[in-house]
């Protein structure tokens, strides 16, 4: 039997078209037909998500991890989860104001909603494009509590208590686990985040479900149960100049973000640690291996295994990406 040697992994992409879904996304991915669109979100890497490309084609990413665990996804992944890969990573813009939610931890999410094997959801945003005014929910305007939350929902006032935060594209938003937050109209964002779809829907305009014509569920015990009802940090954090060509816009204990700017080629390796997640926002370039090569375009996404070690990245002729890892 011939073994199977890991290799630069690319996946099929979710599109989902929510309720607040709209032309925006497809435009900046030069998507046919973009105006009428109703994408909202592009799941790039996700374990769910299947393989395309090469001798693992067809099977899912959590199979994927499974067979090779921290070959795949590295020591710090493994030690912590076991053989699970640790990101989900998307694009999301929005034609209405996402539902106001919270996310658990990890502590929450493994002991309340275990069934669900999703781990917490800490997460952040790289704005990669927006409007004059834009702006995103994160936080209250000061802190606060159970009650008085209670009763701005009563009130229909919970909007009020929110804190409004303008962006522009290349900020980075910092999204720990237990923040209230919502995405806005007139943004288009690249999302990191801990691979969990366990979100509780506090505030959701009164929207009503295409399928049922019933108010859409909210989970406001658990949403009560999670949220940081203290003042929060600042949503927007400050990148750290690495080089003239690197930036590293955030880092925290469950993930790393960078953005690159490719000019010229680029010698790189692998750490047993981790992965890397290169997606590509600008432009296109050739990913190189010792076993072959992937040209990568606009809005694509590529998993390089932990094992992999040397390779290199060609710009065609310029390219900006960002690089995810744990």
């Amino acid at each position: 039997m011939s073994v199977i040697e890991l290799y630069p992994l690319l996946t099929q992409a979710r599109y989902v078209e929510p309720i607040w879904g709209g032309p925006q996304l497809a435009r900046w991915l030069h998507l046919p037909e973009a105006e009428q669109s109703k994408l909202g979100e592009i799941w790039q890497v996700y374990d769910q998500n299947l393989i395309v490309n090469g001798a693992l084609a067809g099977q899912s990413l959590a199979q994927v991890t499974s067979q090779f665990g921290a070959a795949l996804v590295g020591t710090t992944t493994s030690e912590r989860y076991g053989n699970d890969f640790p990101l989900l990573l998307k694009f999301i813009a929005a034609a209405q104001p996402l539902s106001v939610q919270v996310h658990p931890d990890d502590e929450y999410a493994h002991s309340r909603e275990a069934a669900s094997g999703f781990h917490g959801k800490t997460e952040a945003w790289y704005i990669l494009e927006a409007e004059n005014g834009a702006e995103v929910v994160h936080g209250f305007r000061e802190a606060t509590n159970r009650q008085a939350c209670e009763a701005a929902l009563a009130t229909n006032t919970l909007p009020e208590l929110l804190r409004q935060v303008a962006v522009q594209a290349g900020d980075l938003v910092f999204v720990p686990a237990k923040t209230i937050h919502a995405i806005n109209p007139g943004v288009v964002l690249f999302e990191i985040q801990q691979k969990s779809d366990l979100t509780y829907r506090v505030y959701d305009y009164d929207r009503r479900d295409a399928a049922t014509g019933l108010p859409r569920q909210l989970h406001l015990e658990q949403a009560f149960e999670v949220l940081d009802f203290a003042a929060t940090a600042p949503a927007l954090v400050t990148p750290t100049k690495l080089n003239a060509d690197v930036s590293l816009l955030v880092r925290c204990p469950f993930f790393s973000l960078e953005h690159w700017q490719l000019n010229r080629i680029q010698a790189l390796s692998t750490s047993v640690t981790s992965f890397d997640c290169w997606t590509v926002i600008n432009g296109a370039c050739s990913l190189v291996w010792g076993a072959g090569s992937l040209d990568l375009s606009h809005g694509m996404s590529v998993i390089v295994p932990a094992q992999l070690g040397q390779y290199q990245l060609y710009p065609e002729p310029s390219a900006e990406l960002l690089r995810a890892y744990v």
